[in-house]
């Protein structure tokens, strides 16, 4: 006698499904109006774990967040003319982001409960994992309010803004069309890489139909810290990276730095406590570098490779001193090395939160490493903070020699949304 698999102690799943139309139609009612009128219905139990990081506040989780271990970062293309259509994308992908941080499925039945000839509203691979700290931090594109061909699909144009630009060609940019821009962008960071790709490929899956993905990024091996009790990481050229980060302790620097203050720009009231996220994908030319030597390693990048203190002498967090020389007169700290370009004293005082990740993406068929750092930095102004500062940096850093530059996107990040609303309700509905 041949068992149906569909019988499971007696009862036959398949005879549930009478019901299955009323079930996804209430499903998706949920999603698009219901934060705080979900369905009562049976699924996995509330998680006792302690690595949730809350999704509400008043700026989204995943910018001072202590930088997690893993990242998948992806951005979208909207396939709809609706206003409406993106605005119902956005209540799903924040109800179901709330729920994911909170180590839950992301839909109300989970991976293998609901309907049995229905898609499963979770994909079901991080179902026996924990929260791992994820956090879900979502962006707007320039694209979003006025597209290539200049048309305001969703009429807020008149809303986007001043500093919303597209990045310039920076001096040796070796940019992909397919890994630049985007109208919307998702930054998933994790402690566990599984959970992070969970995270992203669900939003994908309640995207269909809307949206699409345009291009994505899976990161590894933080490349900066972004709280004072986490220690410097490394980058894959082997040197501590993020010395001088803004760290989440440091208010004044983030009112300052990272955060839109409410007059910042009165076009865009609805960004006022968010911020602005450059995204960079910089593949690092591995061979080249690794046949330097220590000395012109050290020297392109200012720092020792070991203990990570500039040329200038002291220990790490030493500020570094560029008009001190050496024996031959000239400056310990080479003014073209990556350290001296890059410091405030540089650039009228701009600094960047920055929350980058090593990525390694195979080879190239040349058996040369596809790999380097995924940047990704939070600013206030990017015209007066990154732009200035990129430009420097590529026409002069030592390091270019080594770097390419292939994706790009500059990404406005809405601030953090209260129980009750979508992630970047204040744009549309103000």
């Amino acid at each position: 006698m041949t068992t149906d698999p569909a019988v499971e102690g007696g009862v036959s799943r398949r005879s549930l499904l009478g019901a299955g139309g009323v079930g996804l139609a209430a499903l998706a009612a949920g999603f698009a109006g219901g934060f705080g009128t979900a369905k009562a219905v049976s699924g996995p139990p509330e998680p006792t774990a302690t690595d949730v990081v809350p999704f509400h506040g008043t700026h989204q989780a995943g910018i001072v967040t202590p930088a997690q271990d893993r990242l998948h970062f992806a951005t979208f293309d909207l396939t709809t003319t609706s206003r409406d259509d993106v605005v119902a994308l956005l209540q799903a992908w924040t109800a179901a982001a709330e729920r994911m941080t909170r180590g839950l499925p992301a839909g109300e039945l989970g991976p293998d409960d609901g309907p049995y000839e229905a898609p499963p509203d979770d994909t079901g691979e991080a179902q026996d994992l924990t929260a791992a700290n994820l956090t879900i931090t979502f962006g707007f594109g320039r694209s979003l309010f006025t597209d290539a061909h200049g048309t305001d699909r969703f009429g807020l144009a008149a809303r986007r803004p001043a500093a919303l630009q597209d990045l310039p060609h920076f001096p040796g940019d070796m940019l992909e069309d397919a890994r630049v821009g985007g109208d919307l962008a998702v930054q998933a960071c994790a402690d566990d890489p599984q959970v992070a790709v969970h995270a992203i490929r669900n939003l994908a899956r309640l995207a269909f139909g809307t949206a699409q993905v345009r291009w994505s990024q899976l990161g590894y091996g933080r490349t900066s810290r972004t709280s004072s009790a986490q220690a410097t990481p490394r980058n894959l050229f082997g040197f501590k990276d993020g010395t001088a980060n803004i760290v989440a302790e440091d208010a004044k620097a983030l009112a300052e730095h990272v955060w839109v203050a409410p007059g910042d720009d009165p076009a865009a009231a609805w960004l006022a406590g968010g911020s602005y996220l450059v995204a960079r994908r910089i593949r690092m030319i591995i061979e080249t570098w690794d046949r330097g030597s220590l000395h012109e390693q050290e020297t392109n990048v200012g720092r020792t490779k070991g203990s990570g203190a500039p040329l200038s002498g002291g220990k790490e967090t030493t500020e570094p001193d560029f008009a001190r020389s050496g024996s031959d007169g000239k400056p310990l700290i080479d003014p073209r090395s990556h350290v001296a370009l890059a410091h405030p004293s540089r650039n009228g005082g701009a600094r960047l939160l920055r929350r980058g990740y090593n990525y390694t993406d195979g080879s190239d068929g040349l058996g040369h490493l596809d790999a380097g750092l995924f940047f990704l930095a939070f600013v206030r102004d990017p015209g007066t903070q990154y732009v200035p500062m990129q430009t420097a940096l590529a026409s002069n850093d030592l390091m270019s020699e080594y770097l390419r530059h292939t994706g790009s996107g500059l990404f406005a990040v809405p601030p953090g949304p209260r129980p009750g609303e979508y992630v970047g309700q204040a744009l549309f509905e103000a």
